[in-house]
């Protein structure tokens, strides 16, 4: 059995329980995790716990990561992303000045109510189950941070940034809320995480590439051993 940490590059169209039953069936083994959700519609690093590297989920969960996402202006759909059935439709009138100015505003501390197209529970029903029963439910605004957030393009209506921040912050939301900042609306058209705590996306590996790797014998030099995560702490060595 595989213990340690391996790097997945999730592709589209597949939600991270599906890595997770992919892998179980590469490796042939049970004990596989993963450390944080992401969207069907996403893609990029998705850090999967293997064996005794499964008891890391819920820390890795906890790490810091970094986003590239595509918001779309003048669009509001009911999923904060354009998978979903669109809500309204608005013309786009900013400069690119004003543009960077909403997004540079939310660095820092942010009070961001989840969507309802989400896995958080509420009386024990994940709202996305209600949104799809079409019953909206009032939800309080949680506290995360933004620890930076930078403009790469601005395309309009289409706007490029790169946003790094702490555990359960929704990019889908940001889009949403700098759109209704700058009074014309918006959604997330894509998203790529880049990296999750020391894990990045130049060294994750797609399904396929670890099949090969399997096959040719070189999947272990791709997994991370679970000692490995603890190197920016002191060693206590004990007797």
């Amino acid at each position: 059995m595989a213990d340690g940490i391996i790097n997945v590059y999730k592709e589209k169209g597949y939600t991270s329980h599906d890595v997770v039953a992919k892998m179980r069936g590469i490796l042939k083994q049970k004990k596989i995790g993963h450390t944080g959700t992401l969207d069907p519609m996403a893609e990029g690093v998705l850090p999967v716990c293997l064996g005794n590297g499964t008891k890391l989920c819920d820390l890795l969960a906890d790490r810091t990561k970094t986003y590239r996402a595509v918001l779309l202006l003048g669009l509001e759909t009911d999923t904060q992303d354009t998978t979903g059935v669109t809500l309204a439709e608005y013309s786009v009138a900013v400069t690119e000045e004003e543009v960077k100015a909403a997004v540079l505003s939310f660095l820092g501390d942010y009070d961001q109510v989840p969507p309802m197209y989400s896995a958080l529970k509420v009386d024990g029903k994940k709202l996305y189950e209600l949104a799809r029963a079409g019953r909206e439910v009032e939800r309080k605004a949680r506290p995360v941070k933004i620890l930076d957030i930078s403009v790469e393009e601005i395309a309009l209506p289409r706007v490029t940034m790169t946003v790094s921040c702490t555990k359960g912050t929704y990019i889908r939301t940001l889009c949403y809320d700098i759109g209704r900042k700058l009074g014309c609306g918006g959604c997330m058209e894509s998203l790529l995480r880049t990296r999750v705590g020391q894990f990045e996306l130049k060294d994750s590996l797609t399904l396929s590439e670890i099949e090969k790797q399997r096959d040719n014998g070189g999947l272990a030099d791709h997994i991370l051993a679970v000692d490995a995560v603890f190197l920016e702490y002191p060693a206590l060595t004990m007797k």
